[in-house]
C-alpha cells in the first residue's frame, strides 16, 4: 500500500513512539509485507529467522524488534512489537469504513457494465466495459475489474487476507490494505472467492477462467489463461504461470511457483514448486507417470507380502 504522500523516518518513527536508526530524512512511501514489497516499502520482522531476507529486501525501511547492523540505504525503526506496530500504520493510513449502501459513490462503473441486482461494491472499486457482475456477488474495497470480465453469483471479491500472528490470548488478524486486480477476459464462476492481498495486490491474469467454488488466497499471482476446474483452492503467496490446468480439488499451499504450461490433475496437492509443460498427480504431487508407476506397484504389495516366509 503506498501512503498519500512521502513520509520521512522521523514522522513514522514518532507515531510509533519508536527509536530508529538512520537519516531522520530518509523516505517511506508505503507498507507491504515481505512478498511484495518494492522500493520506499516499509517491511516488518519479529523473528532472527527471517532478518536477513527483511534486510536484504527491496524494502528501504525495516520494522524490526532488535539493533542490528544497518545495511546501506535502508532505515531502521526498533520496536518491541512489529506485528502490531505495523499493524497500527495499516490502520492509520486505511482504516475501516463502515458502509451502509450497497453502490460506494467512488465506485467507478462503466457504462457499458451490467451489475445486476444485489450486488454490492465497496469504496475504490472500479469495473471496466462490457464486464459483468451476477447477483449475489460483492466485490470490496480496492478491486479493480478490467473489461469484459464475469463474476459469478454470490462469489466475493476482496475479502479480508487470511494472516494471523498467534498470541497467548488466541490469533490476531493482520488488517488488510490491499485490494484484488482481475485482468482483461478474466471469468470467476458462482461461489469463489478472491482473497485481498494483505496490503498489494492479488492478481488474476488476463483470460483466466475459474470454476464455482474456487478460492485464491492473499497476494497470490496467477497469469494468463490459466483454467481452474471447481474446488481448487489456492493459498496465500503462490505463483502460477501463464497457461497451467488445474483440474478439480487441486489444492496448493502457501510460497510456491507453478510453472507456465502445467496440468495438475484432480484432487492433488501441490505442496512445493514445480516446474512447467509437464503433468502431475498425487499428494504431494508428482510427474503423472511415475505416480502412476506407485499406484501399480502398490497394488502389488499385498501379493508380495503373502510370499514371504
Amino acid at each position: 500500500m503506498k501512503f498519500d504522500r512521502v513520509y520521512k523516518l522521523k514522522e513514522i518513527a514518532e507515531f510509533l513512539d519508536c527509536p530508529f536508526i538512520g537519516s531522520s530524512e530518509h523516505v517511506i512511501s508505503g507498507i507491504n509485507e515481505i512478498h511484495r514489497v518494492e522500493n520506499g516499502d516499509l517491511v516488518f520482522v519479529d523473528h532472527p529467522k527471517y532478518y536477513d531476507k527483511a534486510l536484504n529486501s527491496l524494502a528501504t525501511t525495516i520494522l524490526i524488534d532488535e539493533k542490528v547492523d544497518l545495511p546501506q540505504g535502508k532505515a531502521l525503526i526498533i520496536s518491541d512489537a512489529p506485528f502490531d506496530d505495523y499493524n497500527k500504520l495499516a490502520n492509520h493510513f486505511s482504516p475501516f469504513i463502515k458502509q451502509e449502501k450497497l453502490i460506494n459513490d467512488n465506485a467507478q462503473i462503466h457504462e457499458s457494465a451490467i451489475v445486476y441486482p444485489n450486488v454490492f461494491i465497496g469504496k475504490n472499486v472500479k469495473i471496466g466495459s462490457e464486464s459483468v457482475i451476477y447477483s449475489g456477488a460483492s466485490i470490496l474495497d480496492n478491486t479493480i475489474i478490467e473489461n469484459n470480465v464475469i463474476v459469478g453469483p454470490n462469489s466475493v471479491v476482496g475479502h479480508l487476507a487470511f494472516y494471523y500472528k498467534r498470541k497467548n490470548d488466541g490469533y490476531c488478524r493482520m488488517h488488510t490494505c490491499g485490494g484484488v486486480h482481475l485482468k482483461n477476459n478474466v471469468e470467476l464462476g458462482a461461489l469463489c472467492t478472491i482473497d485481498s492481498g494483505v496490503s498489494s495486490l492479488t492478481i488474476i491474469g488476463e483470460g483466466s477462467k475459474l470454476d464455482n467454488h474456487v478460492h485464491i488466497g492473499h497476494d497470490t499471482v496467477i497469469g494468463k489463461n490459466c483454467l481452474f476446474a471447481a474446488g481448487v483452492g489456492i493459498a496465500g503467496c503462490v505463483i502460477i504461470e501463464d497457461n497451467v490446468t488445474l483440474w478439480g480439488q487441486v489444492g496448493c499451499a502457501s510460497n510456491v511457483t507453478i510453472g507456465q504450461g502445467a496440468v495438475v490433475l484432480a484432487q492433488s496437492g501441490i505442496s512445493k514448486s514445480i516446474v512447467g509443460n509437464k503433468t502431475y498427480f498425487g499428494s504431494p504431487c508428482g510427474e503423472v507417470k511415475s505416480k502412476f508407476r506407485e499406484i501399480s506397484a502398490l497394488k502389488k504389495l499385498p501379493e508380495l507380502l503373502q510370499k514371504l516366509p
